[in-house]
Protein backbone atom coordinates (compact mmCIF):
# COMPACT_ATOMS: atom_id res chain seq x y z
CA UNK A 1 0.00 0.00 0.00
CA UNK A 2 2.73 2.14 0.67
CA UNK A 3 4.54 1.91 -2.55
CA UNK A 4 0.82 2.22 -4.28
CA UNK A 5 0.58 5.50 -2.08
CA UNK A 6 4.56 6.87 -3.43
CA UNK A 7 3.18 6.13 -6.45
CA UNK A 8 0.21 7.95 -6.95
CA UNK A 9 1.72 11.05 -4.85
CA UNK A 10 4.27 10.40 -8.12
CA UNK A 11 2.07 10.29 -11.02
CA UNK A 12 0.21 13.50 -9.40
CA UNK A 13 3.16 15.47 -9.51
CA UNK A 14 3.63 14.87 -12.82
CA UNK A 15 0.27 15.55 -14.11
CA UNK A 16 0.77 19.28 -14.54
CA UNK A 17 3.94 18.81 -16.32
CA UNK A 18 1.94 16.04 -18.46
CA UNK A 19 -1.39 18.43 -19.01
CA UNK A 20 1.47 21.77 -20.17
CA UNK A 21 3.46 18.96 -22.47
CA UNK A 22 -0.15 17.96 -24.23
CA UNK A 23 -0.76 22.20 -24.52
CA UNK A 24 2.44 22.56 -25.75
CA UNK A 25 2.92 20.09 -28.43
CA UNK A 26 -1.16 20.17 -29.98
CA UNK A 27 -0.19 23.99 -30.15
CA UNK A 28 3.29 22.97 -31.88
CA UNK A 29 0.90 20.95 -34.67
CA UNK A 30 -1.22 23.87 -35.01
CA UNK A 31 1.51 26.47 -35.69
CA UNK A 32 3.00 23.98 -38.05
CA UNK A 33 -0.01 23.33 -39.86
CA UNK A 34 -0.85 26.97 -40.29
CA UNK A 35 2.77 27.73 -40.83
CA UNK A 36 4.01 25.20 -42.92
CA UNK A 37 1.90 22.14 -44.07
CA UNK A 38 -1.35 24.82 -45.24
CA UNK A 39 1.29 26.48 -47.40
CA UNK A 40 3.22 24.02 -49.61
CA UNK A 41 2.76 26.38 -52.60
CA UNK A 42 5.06 29.02 -50.85
CA UNK A 43 9.10 28.53 -52.44
CA UNK A 44 12.26 27.93 -50.70
CA UNK A 45 12.58 31.47 -50.01
CA UNK A 46 9.22 32.47 -48.83
CA UNK A 47 8.96 29.52 -46.37
CA UNK A 48 12.66 30.20 -44.84
CA UNK A 49 10.70 32.83 -42.34
CA UNK A 50 8.12 30.00 -41.29
CA UNK A 51 10.46 27.42 -40.88
CA UNK A 52 12.69 29.81 -38.40
CA UNK A 53 9.67 30.97 -36.71
CA UNK A 54 8.68 27.19 -36.07
CA UNK A 55 12.21 26.49 -34.74
CA UNK A 56 12.09 29.62 -32.26
CA UNK A 57 8.61 28.32 -30.76
CA UNK A 58 10.11 24.82 -30.54
CA UNK A 59 12.88 25.76 -29.10
CA UNK A 60 10.10 28.04 -26.34
CA UNK A 61 8.23 25.24 -25.80
CA UNK A 62 10.95 22.87 -24.70
CA UNK A 63 12.63 25.96 -22.17
CA UNK A 64 8.82 25.55 -20.76
CA UNK A 65 8.58 22.28 -20.31
CA UNK A 66 12.17 21.92 -18.76
CA UNK A 67 10.94 25.13 -16.12
CA UNK A 68 8.03 23.07 -15.17
CA UNK A 69 9.11 19.89 -14.98
CA UNK A 70 9.19 17.83 -11.47
CA UNK A 71 13.03 18.29 -9.91
CA UNK A 72 15.00 19.86 -7.53
CA UNK A 73 15.75 23.52 -7.71
CA UNK A 74 19.53 22.29 -7.72
CA UNK A 75 19.21 20.11 -10.65
CA UNK A 76 16.93 22.49 -12.45
CA UNK A 77 19.83 25.23 -12.18
CA UNK A 78 22.44 22.76 -13.00
CA UNK A 79 20.54 21.52 -16.24
CA UNK A 80 19.62 25.35 -17.27
CA UNK A 81 23.97 26.15 -16.23
CA UNK A 82 24.62 23.13 -18.98
CA UNK A 83 21.94 24.45 -21.47
CA UNK A 84 23.62 27.94 -21.63
CA UNK A 85 27.30 26.99 -22.15
CA UNK A 86 26.35 24.82 -24.67
CA UNK A 87 24.46 27.24 -26.44
CA UNK A 88 26.92 29.85 -25.64
CA UNK A 89 29.72 27.88 -27.23
CA UNK A 90 27.34 27.77 -30.64
CA UNK A 91 26.71 30.56 -30.93
CA UNK A 92 30.16 32.00 -30.43
CA UNK A 93 31.64 29.47 -32.91
CA UNK A 94 29.09 29.85 -35.86
CA UNK A 95 27.44 33.31 -35.16
CA UNK A 96 30.33 35.44 -36.61
CA UNK A 97 29.16 34.44 -40.38
CA UNK A 98 25.88 33.04 -40.19
CA UNK A 99 24.04 36.07 -37.83
CA UNK A 100 26.04 38.68 -40.28
CA UNK A 101 24.22 36.68 -43.10
CA UNK A 102 20.58 36.71 -41.83
CA UNK A 103 21.11 40.03 -40.93
CA UNK A 104 22.45 41.18 -44.14
CA UNK A 105 19.19 39.12 -45.43
CA UNK A 106 16.88 41.27 -43.92
CA UNK A 107 18.43 44.52 -44.73
CA UNK A 108 18.58 43.78 -48.46
CA UNK A 109 15.00 42.75 -47.90
CA UNK A 110 14.35 45.72 -46.41
CA UNK A 111 16.41 47.94 -49.08
CA UNK A 112 14.60 46.07 -52.07
CA UNK A 113 17.17 47.15 -54.66
CA UNK A 114 16.94 44.43 -56.92
CA UNK A 115 14.59 40.85 -56.97
CA UNK A 116 14.16 37.90 -58.68
CA UNK A 117 15.20 38.26 -61.96
CA UNK A 118 17.23 41.09 -62.51
CA UNK A 119 20.04 41.92 -63.54
CA UNK A 120 23.13 42.81 -60.72
CA UNK A 121 26.65 43.30 -61.14
CA UNK A 122 29.10 42.52 -58.32
CA UNK A 123 32.38 43.36 -58.68
CA UNK A 124 33.63 41.25 -61.33
CA UNK A 125 30.39 39.02 -61.77
CA UNK A 126 27.28 40.14 -63.95
CA UNK A 127 24.38 37.86 -64.38
CA UNK A 128 20.49 37.62 -63.49
CA UNK A 129 19.41 36.84 -59.82
CA UNK A 130 17.89 33.47 -59.46
CA UNK A 131 17.61 32.71 -55.99
CA UNK A 132 17.57 35.47 -52.76
CA UNK A 133 17.33 33.43 -49.68
CA UNK A 134 17.62 34.26 -46.00
CA UNK A 135 21.51 33.21 -45.95
CA UNK A 136 22.95 34.01 -49.79
CA UNK A 137 21.98 35.61 -53.35
CA UNK A 138 22.08 33.42 -56.62
CA UNK A 139 23.27 34.58 -59.54
CA UNK A 140 23.21 33.54 -63.45
CA UNK A 141 25.78 34.14 -65.27
CA UNK A 142 25.94 34.91 -68.96
CA UNK A 143 27.74 31.83 -69.50
CA UNK A 144 24.72 30.15 -67.97
CA UNK A 145 27.19 28.90 -64.65
CA UNK A 146 25.59 29.75 -61.08
CA UNK A 147 27.07 32.34 -58.90
CA UNK A 148 26.28 32.49 -55.14
CA UNK A 149 26.98 35.92 -52.71
CA UNK A 150 26.76 35.56 -49.00
CA UNK A 151 24.70 38.16 -48.09
CA UNK A 152 26.58 39.63 -46.32
CA UNK A 153 29.17 40.32 -49.34
CA UNK A 154 26.31 41.52 -50.94
CA UNK A 155 25.76 44.19 -48.12
CA UNK A 156 29.57 44.89 -47.85
CA UNK A 157 30.40 45.44 -51.60
CA UNK A 158 28.77 48.02 -54.49
CA UNK A 159 25.74 46.21 -56.10
CA UNK A 160 25.35 47.31 -60.03
CA UNK A 161 21.69 46.62 -60.45
CA UNK A 162 20.24 47.20 -64.07
CA UNK A 163 16.46 49.09 -63.92
CA UNK A 164 13.66 47.63 -65.11
CA UNK A 165 12.37 50.51 -66.78
CA UNK A 166 15.66 50.45 -69.36
CA UNK A 167 19.28 51.17 -69.62
CA UNK A 168 22.25 52.95 -71.17
CA UNK A 169 23.93 50.80 -73.57
CA UNK A 170 27.17 51.62 -75.29
CA UNK A 171 30.48 51.48 -77.11
CA UNK A 172 33.64 52.91 -77.94
CA UNK A 173 35.63 52.84 -80.96
CA UNK A 174 39.03 55.05 -82.12
CA UNK A 175 39.51 56.62 -85.27
CA UNK A 176 41.54 58.80 -86.58
CA UNK A 177 42.50 62.66 -86.30
CA UNK A 178 42.31 62.99 -90.23
CA UNK A 179 38.02 62.60 -90.53
CA UNK A 180 35.56 64.85 -89.94
CA UNK A 181 33.76 64.49 -86.57
CA UNK A 182 30.53 65.52 -87.83
CA UNK A 183 30.72 62.23 -90.38
CA UNK A 184 31.58 60.34 -87.40
CA UNK A 185 28.79 61.39 -85.44
CA UNK A 186 26.37 60.47 -88.36
CA UNK A 187 27.55 57.37 -88.87
CA UNK A 188 27.57 56.07 -84.92
CA UNK A 189 23.94 57.59 -84.76
CA UNK A 190 23.06 55.74 -87.34
CA UNK A 191 24.22 52.69 -86.17
CA UNK A 192 22.60 52.92 -82.92
CA UNK A 193 19.27 53.99 -84.60
CA UNK A 194 19.62 50.55 -86.76
CA UNK A 195 20.34 48.80 -83.48
CA UNK A 196 17.19 49.38 -82.38
CA UNK A 197 18.13 52.16 -79.29
CA UNK A 198 16.23 55.20 -78.79
CA UNK A 199 17.34 59.08 -77.77
CA UNK A 200 21.09 57.95 -79.11
CA UNK A 201 24.22 60.21 -78.30
CA UNK A 202 27.50 60.36 -79.16
CA UNK A 203 30.48 61.55 -76.93
CA UNK A 204 33.73 62.30 -76.90
CA UNK A 205 35.61 60.31 -74.40
CA UNK A 206 39.40 61.20 -75.08
CA UNK A 207 41.59 62.93 -78.00
CA UNK A 208 44.87 60.50 -77.57
CA UNK A 209 48.05 60.73 -79.22
CA UNK A 210 47.32 59.08 -82.22
CA UNK A 211 43.37 58.53 -82.73
CA UNK A 212 39.76 60.07 -81.19
CA UNK A 213 37.70 57.38 -78.84
CA UNK A 214 34.14 58.10 -79.39
CA UNK A 215 31.70 56.72 -77.45
CA UNK A 216 27.80 55.89 -79.13
CA UNK A 217 24.91 55.48 -76.45
CA UNK A 218 21.24 54.98 -76.80
CA UNK A 219 18.64 53.98 -74.34
CA UNK A 220 17.27 50.37 -74.35
CA UNK A 221 14.22 49.22 -72.61
CA UNK A 222 13.74 45.26 -73.09
CA UNK A 223 16.70 44.41 -71.00
CA UNK A 224 16.18 40.70 -70.92
CA UNK A 225 18.11 40.93 -74.20
CA UNK A 226 20.47 42.97 -72.80
CA UNK A 227 23.76 40.74 -74.12
CA UNK A 228 21.85 40.81 -77.64
CA UNK A 229 21.61 44.43 -77.49
CA UNK A 230 25.25 45.18 -76.88
CA UNK A 231 26.47 42.79 -79.83
CA UNK A 232 23.71 44.42 -81.98
CA UNK A 233 25.21 47.71 -81.85
CA UNK A 234 28.66 46.36 -81.83
CA UNK A 235 27.72 45.00 -85.48
CA UNK A 236 25.60 48.25 -86.69
CA UNK A 237 28.48 50.63 -85.44
CA UNK A 238 31.05 48.24 -87.94
CA UNK A 239 28.73 48.04 -90.81
CA UNK A 240 27.80 51.63 -90.98
CA UNK A 241 30.96 52.52 -90.40
CA UNK A 242 32.75 50.39 -93.13
CA UNK A 243 28.97 51.76 -95.60
CA UNK A 244 30.60 55.29 -94.95
CA UNK A 245 33.88 54.41 -96.34
CA UNK A 246 35.20 54.72 -92.81
CA UNK A 247 38.19 52.69 -91.96
CA UNK A 248 38.49 51.35 -88.25
CA UNK A 249 42.40 51.08 -87.67
CA UNK A 250 44.53 52.92 -85.54
CA UNK A 251 46.53 55.70 -87.66
CA UNK A 252 49.97 53.28 -86.00
CA UNK A 253 47.98 50.51 -88.03
CA UNK A 254 50.81 48.63 -89.40
CA UNK A 255 50.69 46.19 -92.27
CA UNK A 256 53.67 44.19 -93.84
CA UNK A 257 51.37 43.88 -97.26
CA UNK A 258 52.19 46.53 -100.07
CA UNK A 259 48.82 48.64 -100.62
CA UNK A 260 48.11 51.59 -102.35
CA UNK A 261 48.44 54.93 -100.62
CA UNK A 262 44.34 55.26 -101.78
CA UNK A 263 43.64 51.88 -100.98
CA UNK A 264 41.34 51.81 -97.56
CA UNK A 265 41.16 48.65 -95.27
CA UNK A 266 37.57 47.99 -95.52
CA UNK A 267 36.39 44.52 -95.94
CA UNK A 268 34.64 43.71 -99.26
CA UNK A 269 30.57 42.33 -98.29
CA UNK A 270 30.26 39.32 -100.05
CA UNK A 271 27.85 38.12 -97.25
CA UNK A 272 23.85 38.25 -97.79
CA UNK A 273 22.27 40.05 -95.79
CA UNK A 274 21.70 39.04 -92.13
CA UNK A 275 18.64 37.14 -91.54
CA UNK A 276 16.04 38.64 -88.92
CA UNK A 277 15.50 36.72 -86.03
CA UNK A 278 12.27 36.57 -84.41
CA UNK A 279 11.74 38.97 -81.36
CA UNK A 280 11.03 36.14 -78.99
CA UNK A 281 14.22 33.97 -80.05
CA UNK A 282 17.54 35.15 -78.42
CA UNK A 283 20.66 33.68 -76.39
CA UNK A 284 19.58 35.35 -73.43
CA UNK A 285 16.23 32.42 -73.82
CA UNK A 286 19.17 29.78 -72.67
CA UNK A 287 21.65 31.88 -70.87
CA UNK A 288 19.30 32.72 -68.23
CA UNK A 289 17.18 29.86 -68.08
CA UNK A 290 16.75 29.25 -64.61
CA UNK A 291 16.78 33.23 -63.71
CA UNK A 292 13.74 33.48 -65.94
CA UNK A 293 11.79 31.02 -64.09
CA UNK A 294 12.57 32.35 -60.87
CA UNK A 295 11.20 35.79 -62.25
CA UNK A 296 8.24 34.06 -63.55
CA UNK A 297 7.65 32.10 -60.19
CA UNK A 298 7.74 35.47 -58.13
CA UNK A 299 5.49 36.65 -61.03
CA UNK A 300 3.15 34.17 -60.55
CA UNK A 301 3.19 34.48 -56.36
CA UNK A 302 2.41 37.84 -56.43
CA UNK A 303 -0.86 37.59 -58.91
CA UNK A 304 -1.38 34.57 -56.94
CA UNK A 305 -1.47 36.61 -53.35
CA UNK A 306 -3.50 39.75 -55.20
CA UNK A 307 -6.11 37.07 -56.20
CA UNK A 308 -6.41 35.43 -52.21
CA UNK A 309 -6.65 39.09 -51.27
CA UNK A 310 -9.31 40.23 -53.75
CA UNK A 311 -11.50 36.67 -53.24
CA UNK A 312 -11.45 37.69 -49.16
CA UNK A 313 -12.39 41.41 -50.10
CA UNK A 314 -15.77 40.00 -51.92
CA UNK A 315 -16.45 37.21 -49.45
CA UNK A 316 -16.59 40.64 -46.89
CA UNK A 317 -18.39 42.22 -49.30
CA UNK A 318 -20.94 39.57 -49.81
CA UNK A 319 -21.69 39.25 -46.01
CA UNK A 320 -22.41 43.00 -45.88
CA UNK A 321 -24.19 43.24 -49.56
CA UNK A 322 -28.14 42.89 -50.25
CA UNK A 323 -29.40 39.39 -51.07
CA UNK A 324 -30.76 40.19 -54.21
CA UNK A 325 -26.36 40.79 -54.96
CA UNK A 326 -25.31 37.89 -53.88
CA UNK A 327 -25.95 36.03 -57.00
CA UNK A 328 -23.68 38.29 -59.07
CA UNK A 329 -21.25 38.46 -56.15
CA UNK A 330 -21.42 34.21 -56.16
CA UNK A 331 -20.30 34.25 -59.65
CA UNK A 332 -17.27 36.53 -59.42
CA UNK A 333 -16.13 34.23 -56.09
CA UNK A 334 -16.96 31.37 -58.32
CA UNK A 335 -14.38 32.63 -61.08
CA UNK A 336 -11.92 34.10 -58.36
CA UNK A 337 -11.66 30.49 -56.99
CA UNK A 338 -10.95 28.92 -60.18
CA UNK A 339 -8.53 31.14 -60.72
CA UNK A 340 -6.57 30.60 -57.08
CA UNK A 341 -6.90 27.11 -57.64
CA UNK A 342 -5.21 27.50 -61.47
CA UNK A 343 -2.36 29.46 -60.32
CA UNK A 344 -1.77 27.26 -57.30
CA UNK A 345 -1.40 24.21 -59.66
CA UNK A 346 0.97 26.16 -61.77
CA UNK A 347 3.05 27.47 -58.54
CA UNK A 348 3.27 23.91 -57.15
CA UNK A 349 4.37 22.38 -60.84
CA UNK A 350 6.68 24.49 -61.24
CA UNK A 351 8.28 23.86 -57.93
CA UNK A 352 8.28 20.50 -58.81
CA UNK A 353 10.70 21.01 -61.68
CA UNK A 354 13.03 22.92 -59.32
CA UNK A 355 13.33 20.45 -56.93
CA UNK A 356 14.18 17.67 -59.88
CA UNK A 357 16.58 20.00 -61.28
Amino acid sequence: MDILRELSASLRDYVPFLLVAALICTGLWAANYVLLVRRKDLGAEAQRPRQIAMLVLTALGLFVLLLIVPMSDATRGSVLSLIGLVLTGVIALSSTSFVANIMSGLMLRGIKSFGAGDFIGVGEQFGRVTERALLHTEIQNEDRSLTTFPNSYLVNNPVHVVRRSGTVISTTVSLGYDLDRVQVEELLLRAAEASGLTEPFVRVLALGDFSVTYQICGHYEEIRRLFTARSDLQKMVLDALHGGDVEIVSPSFMNQRQLAPDLKVIPKRRRKAEPEHPPDEAPEDRIFDKAEQAEEQERLKQSHAALLKELVGLTEERKKAEESLHAGLDRKITRLHAKVDELAAVLNQNKAVEEKE
